[in-house]
């Protein structure tokens, strides 16, 4: 019996077996002009098994590149586009440079504190005061992140300087508003859980009448002495 894992291994899972073994028998044809032709049968079924590819703007030019890469950049045809290497996929990506400098302020982040440095560089002006602005509103929200309590504004303009090495100083007709928390749809909530508490209240209420009225109702009843009695009476006759 033939298993999967005594296959070969599917280069593109995407595509299946049967387009793998489709380009491959395209790739050993002798024939150039005939593997021209049927390379483009199999780029059809190929576009037909994944159409998520046509929202792509050069959704034929990744077809091509599949094929490419399905037969291990061993298939002679020719391609309207640029024919890829295997180098051109196997090569890494540069790496990211990480800043490493540590930070003055960590509950403000990095982010921050590189806009207070592009800040610091702008020329004074009407664009720079707005942008001081601008970020003091955003360092006061982030403030409250950590510190539920208010913060003044004088708080917010002292890290400033601080956070810009002395660079970046706010002028005095710069103020910021009065900050109001996003407010939560809690109202509805709220309500809800006091119908439903009151509820619960008046049905506890409600059960506790119906006990001491049961109660009441136990102790007023008239007593029936019937049976008591005739006992009394069937001892004295014995």
């Amino acid at each position: 019996m033939d298993y999967n894992t005594q296959r070969k291994k599917l280069i593109m899972p995407e595509y299946g077996r049967h387009i793998q073994q489709m380009i491959e028998y395209v790739r050993d044809i002798e024939d150039k002009e005939k593997r021209n032709e049927q390379i483009k049968s199999v780029l059809t079924v190929m576009g037909i098994l994944n159409p998520s590819l046509r929202d792509i703007n050069d959704f034929k030019h990744k077809l091509w590149d599949h094929v490419h890469i399905i037969s291990d950049f061993e298939i002679d045809i020719d391609s309207p586009y640029p024919t890829p290497t295997k180098e051109t996929f196997s090569a890494r990506p540069n790496p990211i440079p990480l800043e490493t400098s540590p930070l003055k302020a960590a509950h403000y982040g990095r982010n921050i504190q590189n806009m207070i440095d592009m800040v610091a560089a702008k020329e004074d002006g009407e664009v720079k005061d707005n942008m001081i602005r601008v970020l003091a509103n955003y360092m006061r929200q982030q403030y409250l992140i950590w510190n539920k309590d208010a913060v003044t504004e004088e708080t917010i303009f002292a890290d400033i300087r601080k956070l810009s090495g002395g660079r970046l100083i706010v002028g005095p007709d710069i103020h910021l508003g009065v900050f109001k928390e996003t407010a939560h749809n809690f109202g509805g909530q709220a309500h809800n859980d006091g119908q439903r508490e009151s509820a619960a209240q008046r049905s506890a209420t409600g059960r506790d009448a119906g006990a001491h009225r049961d109660a009441a109702q136990f102790r007023n009843r008239p007593k029936n002495n019937k049976f008591r009695n005739n006992n009394i009476k069937n001892r004295k006759q014995n």
